[in-house]
């Protein structure tokens, strides 16, 4: 009965669009590209690269996203929050170093 509910809501917020559109729908109009035919389709695939640099953005992003909160609570921690700063911290330069040495960071 919930499903059945649930279909006619769904449909029924689909028919309600259509109704209240301003225009109406355009499936063949290219997208904007300065006036010229797009070379390639929107969703091509990306050389592997980009994704061991995107792991070395994501290592320093969340090295960004721990650290600003640690700073907050490392005075009432005391040591034991700065050697896990320092641990977290080695895992990161390991992975960055292991990317390093594999070369993701060379662009030739």
């Amino acid at each position: 009965m919930l499903l059945v509910a649930l279909i006619v809501v769904v449909g029924g917020l689909y028919g309600l669009a259509t109704l209240v559109r301003l225009g109406r729908t355009l499936t063949d109009v290219r997208p904007f590209l300065s006036g010229h035919e797009p070379v390639e389709h929107a969703v091509s695939r990306y050389h592997v690269r980009w994704y061991t640099l995107t792991m070395i953005f994501l290592a320093f992003d969340m090295e960004m996203v721990f650290m600003y909160p640690w700073t907050l609570v490392v005075a009432e921690e005391g040591m034991t929050a700065v050697v896990e700063m320092f641990v977290f911290l080695g895992i990161l330069f390991a992975g960055v170093t292991y990317a390093w040495r594999e070369g993701a960071l060379r662009w030739t």
